[in-house]
């Protein structure tokens, strides 16, 4: 599985990506997008990320960022990469054919609020209600997700997000912006519905591996951490205990 998130990419870039990509073929069998692949969500810029990834020869499967937001145009950049082959999710999964198995990715762009012990609760104002609501929604869109796959006896389960479920991948990052880099609801939902690799972005300066508390790993593919057009890791196709403790996902 090769994954990348943070590309941010413009009209400046064409063909930036592109060589490095065509030879996801001869060495992974999904390509995983974790979101801000644009700079500011534009249709200009989403069309440059479609130009990019179309016709690799391996499906890609993507989730949007909070860039991919910026312009409020985040329907029409989905769009674009939608008509380009791309498989983009928010609160949805879908089951690819790989070597006689089968690998399924829950994904959801997720946000922010924190994590266990310093996190934004549900109190007070209604903004602050309705931001720690955002989160509880993205959260439960991937708990559904997930558990879909379980439910449709998919063997090996990947958890797609933009905000990081865990502080672990965070390390790096100023502490005092943990809470608008992630939150634990997402790991929460992952841990409840099983996966066997959770996969990120958002976290520039941060680090790339992590755990939840039920033991899935966490891989923070944001460019600026893998520092390459994507990271490589080996997952069995097997069918795996829920939480995924004993998966083999490395780089």
């Amino acid at each position: 599985m090769a994954a990348v998130g943070d590309i941010h990419l413009g009209p400046d870039c064409a063909g930036l990506l592109r060589t490095a990509f065509t030879t996801l073929p001869d060495c992974a069998d999904v390509l995983l997008l974790a979101g801000d692949l644009t700079r500011h969500g534009t249709v200009v810029e989403a069309e440059v990320v479609a130009e990019e990834v179309r016709d690799l020869g391996v499906p890609v499967v993507a989730v949007l960022g909070n860039h991919d937001y910026q312009s409020e145009q985040e329907s029409d950049v989905a769009g674009v990469l939608t008509d380009s082959g791309v498989t983009v999710l928010e609160g949805e999964s879908v089951i690819l054919p790989v070597n006689g198995g089968t690998i399924g990715i829950a994904g959801t762009k997720g946000f922010c609020g924190g994590f266990a012990g310093r996190s934004a609760g549900e109190f007070g104002e209604r903004e602050m209600k309705e931001f720690v609501r955002a989160s509880r929604r993205s959260a439960e869109g991937l708990r559904q997700a997930l558990a879909g796959l379980a439910t449709g006896g998919c063997g090996t389960r990947i958890a797609l997000t933009h905000f990081s479920p865990v502080p672990d991948t965070l390390a790096g990052e100023p502490v005092e912006i943990y809470p608008f880099l992630g939150s634990y609801l997402l790991a929460e939902a992952i841990d409840e519905s099983g996966a066997d690799l959770a996969v990120h972005g958002h976290a520039h300066l941060g680090t790339e591996h992590g755990m939840t508390a039920g033991g899935v790993r966490v891989r923070n593919v944001a460019q600026p951490v893998i520092r390459k057009a994507f990271a490589l890791y080996h997952l069995p196709l097997d069918h795996l205990p829920p939480a995924g403790p004993g998966a083999d996902a490395h780089h």
